[in-house]
């Protein structure tokens, strides 16, 4: 059914791809609507980041099993593994960890918390910086080396 609907996600060696580009996507989107409802002071708007915050975690929860399930399968060099992926999977794990723990205190404080709402927004600030570390690192396993495609042989060992 899925060579059917997606034809090219013939070629990937697992589902992971699929789904990291609802995270990148959903998690900067709620903090930027959260910003502006702090800025605008509009209680709407920080409903409205709370759900992208809850998709975002959602989605990030399911790339990161996807990665995790995926991870022995993936074709690469060792050399690669070690300078690209280890660091890959523990910042986007790191990412998992702390939008659960930012939507849990969203969700207790709902829409957004009054008390403690700059801390709040750093660490979403730190989320953010952590998580684009971590695309980096994925998006150079898959456009320097070939991680999850067969478009060339491999390994490919890594240069730099």
């Amino acid at each position: 059914m899925l060579e059917t609907l997606l034809p090219g996600a013939q070629r990937l060696q697992n589902i992971h791809p699929l789904l990291v580009h609802f995270p990148l996507a959903f998690l900067p989107a709620s903090a930027l609507v959260y910003v502006l409802a702090w800025l605008g002071g509009r209680d709407s708007w920080a409903w409205t980041g709370l759900g992208l915050l809850v998709l975002g975690t959602v989605s990030a929860v399911a790339a990161a099993a996807t990665g995790l399930r995926a991870d022995d399968g993936v074709m690469i060099d060792p050399s690669v593994r070690e300078h690209l992926l280890d660091f890959h999977r523990l910042l986007m794990l790191t990412t998992v960890a702390l939008s659960i723990a930012l939507t849990a205190w969203a969700l207790a404080a709902r829409p957004c918390p009054a008390r403690g709402r700059r801390v709040f927004l750093i660490l979403f600030v730190v989320l953010l910086i952590v998580m684009s570390r971590g695309a980096d690192y994925g998006g150079r396993m898959v456009y320097d080396y070939n991680a999850g495609g067969n478009a060339c042989p491999q390994p490919i060992e890594f240069t730099r």
